[in-house]
């Protein structure tokens, strides 16, 4: 990712460019929507857009990650557990991230008052900051549903039946952007559909989405991206294998990502690419650079192919 995150081992701090706002600011026009695919090297390197920022926490926090021990283990508590712990040590704009960055904890009835009061509180605390014009938050959770208000429309998020987040006419029609999540989230029940958004909080105590974007996950919150890759990552997960799941940050789907490595395999870790049926020749040329990488297996699955055999697992794997 270039300079968009730095890495200060000394120090044990991370810093984070980001290339949308995290104020807003009387008379300075709103940003323009970041989570437009872009292929160049300033978008790729430079600043995490607001869903790269997700697959970054999502990657730090180790939940692309997958071995046998993990099966029925995984829950929204342990994503919430796993995403604090990853926001921990991590700077942007002169904030440390945990002050700005909500991510619900799970939701019980009998205890949803002190759960409202620790999420006034992180909030307040937030609006005493010396950052000039409003404040924004950055919250990521599950969707229940997008629905309709009185005057636009809310986001329902899980964990947090309590404190709806609404969103404008204008910013709800923008979501076409994420017809491909949005299609796929109907599809398949068992799936959960994740958010990152920034939002503001005015004296009403209303929160309002300013910018978002959206991330499927399969049941075991596992990023993917079509159903041929949840059914590769579904069989590797019936077959007890090891692997870690690739991510995309900034980079678009015109340019080939190992969608999973697995960890498991003899002597090397495989590399397993989805090649898009409409593959063009740069795209093509820019897999065969990363396939001349011998340091690992690599396999090509083709769309409209049968998926393809791979490698079993190493007997010291198996027995792990």
């Amino acid at each position: 990712m270039g300079h968009a995150i730095k890495e200060d081992v000394e120090e044990g701090m991370t810093m984070l460019r980001l290339d949308f706002a995290l104020n807003k600011i009387a008379g300075r026009a709103p940003p323009s929507p970041s989570d437009a695919e872009k292929d160049s090297i300033k978008g790729e390197t430079s600043k995490l857009t607001i869903r790269s920022l997700l697959h970054f926490l999502w990657d730090v926090s180790h939940l692309t990650h997958w071995n046998p021990g993990m099966q029925g283990k995984r829950s929204w508590a342990t994503v919430h557990k796993y995403l604090s712990r990853a926001a921990q040590g991590k700077y942007t704009k002169g904030l440390h991230l945990p002050s700005t960055l909500y991510v619900p904890e799970p939701f019980y009835v009998d205890r949803k008052n002190e759960i409202a009061q620790r999420r006034s509180a992180l909030i307040a605390a937030a609006e005493k900051s010396d950052r000039p014009g409003q404040k924004l938050f950055i919250v990521i959770g599950e969707v229940k549903e997008v629905a309709s208000a009185r005057y636009g429309h809310k986001v329902v998020l899980k964990q947090v039946p309590d404190f709806h987040f609404m969103m404008s006419e204008d910013l709800n029609k923008k979501l076409k952007v994420f017809k491909d999540e949005i299609s796929l989230w109907n599809a398949f029940p068992e799936i959960h559909l994740v958010t990152i958004a920034t939002f503001s909080v005015g004296r009403t105590g209303i929160a309002e989405i300013e910018e978002m974007a959206f991330m499927v996950t399969n049941e075991q919150w596992i990023p993917f991206s079509n159903v041929d890759e949840k059914n590769l990552i579904d069989s590797l997960i019936a077959s007890e294998r090891r692997f870690v799941k690739g991510l995309r940050y900034n980079l678009p789907s015109s340019r080939p990502l190992a969608s999973v490595i697995l960890s498991d395999t003899p002597h090397k870790h495989t590399a397993v690419y989805m090649v898009p049926g409409d593959a063009s020749e740069g795209y093509m040329a820019a897999l065969g650079d990363l396939t001349d990488n011998d340091k690992l297996t690599h396999i090509q699955w083709l769309a409209g192919n049968i998926m393809p055999e791979l490698p079993p697992a190493s007997a010291t794997a198996r027995a792990a």
